[in-house]
């Protein structure tokens, strides 16, 4: 079932006026009585915020983490699930980052919770507050519901880089040492510690460069298929289903990887400069032991075979060249910052695509064990849609999720969240279409411990 959401929340057609929160000026703008009341205001710390109130509020008031990309605020991942969740009765709230770079996990929960504070004294007291997050944001909304109790009642993380920033980095440095060593015609290529935005830009191109290259010939595309396993590139950038045939799945992944190249290599001056340094390692890896727990590991071997290759030479290789060690200090910091434990105090719904690209769906199998390592197992379920794209939801999912969760804080018990569930859940909303999918995710094979065990590491 579908219907069209018609209030438009862009008429304004009312007066402003000033409210004073703590002594921070709000600017409050009605729109039509069918409609919403929009908020702003600015934060001590110079973060700025935003509000909607629906005219219609079921007291529920959602707390929304953005993903990395800009330090703007923004209060609902896009206009549709924006309108789909004002229209359902929520009111939302959310907060820019104070930065200062664009990975703001140093800043942002103080932020968010800042804001939330600011908006209840225009908005009112809400009955539950729900904390939302997508992407970098889905990182943030995993911490509030760690650090929240008492601010928020329950978490809905979705595409969430829930592995954290130490883990991140060390996936894509992963990745990309294989490329550089195994593709590429120079295998120096700078892949940390970029002084300016020209020297990522140069790594990135070099290795784009070594991708296409190696796409041309069977050994390139078994050296493709290792260092996508390595660097968690999904094997599904279209068509209805996924592909089946080990050739079919490499090829998916190399038409992913240009694009994750140009996008991680240029956010690692953000992480950097946020830590003071570089927080990833390769240094004492042992790349043999740590491919064989990938999905596709059968497929990398099948692929090497074709090609007349030897899987463990060039392992041995990966692991004689692994010479990239930590920035201690930074490491510590980013460790601070930019992860989560898993001992959650609310209940979180997480909600992942399984073919993302930017957040990978095995992050979903290391949170899990975190969460229940931490004995809080109860508290947490994860739910999957059969989709292509980072953050690919519709408003329907959004929405239906959030109603679960919802359910959840006031019941005190969940509710089924099988595909069957969540789908008549989003059937209900009445916005669109879902894609859910009962479904188990995969191993993410770089979780490691640093050491600092041996001296005198060179540092790319």
């Amino acid at each position: 079932m579908t219907r069209r959401i018609t209030r438009a929340l862009t008429t304004i057609v009312a007066s402003s006026a000033l409210v004073l929160t703590g002594g921070i000026a709000a600017q409050a703008v009605e729109t039509t009585a069918d409609t919403s009341t929009h908020f702003s205001g600015a934060l001590a710390d110079g973060a700025t915020w935003i509000a909607d109130k629906p005219a219609h509020w079921n007291g529920v008031l959602v707390l929304y983490s953005h993903g990395f990309g800009s330090l703007s605020p923004a209060d609902a991942p896009n206009d549709a699930t924006k309108d789909a969740l004002l229209d359902s009765g929520y009111a939302l709230v959310g907060s820019s980052y104070s930065g200062p770079t664009l990975w703001a996990l140093a800043s942002a929960t103080d932020d968010q919770f800042a804001a939330l504070t600011a908006a209840k004294k225009v908005i009112g007291h809400p009955r539950e507050v729900l904390a939302l997050g997508t992407s970098m944001g889905g990182l943030i909304s995993a911490q509030e519901a760690e650090r929240g109790h008492g601010r928020i009642d329950g978490a809905l993380t979705t595409c969430g880089l829930l592995g954290g920033g130490v883990n991140l980095n060390n996936y894509q440095l992963d990745g990309e040492h294989a490329i550089a060593q195994l593709l590429a015609e120079d295998p120096d290529i700078q892949l940390v510690g970029y002084a300016d935005a020209a020297a990522a830009q140069s790594a990135a191109s070099a290795l784009t460069d070594a991708v296409n290259a190696g796409q041309q010939t069977a050994q390139g595309r078994a050296r493709i298929a290792l260092a996508a396993a390595l660097m968690q590139v999904p094997d599904w950038i279209s068509g209805d289903q996924p592909p089946t045939t080990f050739a079919e799945q490499e090829a998916q992944e190399a038409a992913w990887m240009p694009m994750m190249l140009g996008f991680m290599i240029s956010g690692r001056p953000s992480i950097e400069a946020s830590a003071g340094g570089n927080a990833s390692w390769n240094v004492g890896v042992d790349y043999a032991k740590l491919i064989r727990k990938s999905e596709h590991y059968t497929q990398i071997r099948a692929l090497y075979r074709q090609a007349g290759l030897n899987l463990d030479k060039d392992l041995r290789t990966l692991t004689r060249t692994a010479d990239v060690a930590p920035d201690t200090d930074a490491l510590r910091s980013l460790t601070a910052t930019s992860t989560v434990t898993g001992r959650i105090t609310v209940p979180e719904l997480t909600l992942h695509t399984i073919s993302d690209q930017l957040a990978p769906i095995a992050y979903e199998n290391l949170y899990r064990k975190q969460v229940q390592r931490a004995g809080r197992a109860s508290l947490l379920r994860q739910a999957f849609t059969q989709s292509i794209g980072h953050c690919n939801f519709t408003a329907a999912e959004i929405v239906g999720a959030l109603n679960t969760l919802h359910t959840r804080v006031v019941t005190g018990h969940w509710s089924s969240t099988t595909a069957r569930a969540l789908t008549r859940a989003a059937d209900r909303t009445g916005y669109g279409d879902s894609g859910f999918i009962d479904y188990r995710p995969p191993v993410f094979v770089n979780a490691r411990s640093y050491t600092p065990w041996h001296h005198g590491w060179s540092r790319r």
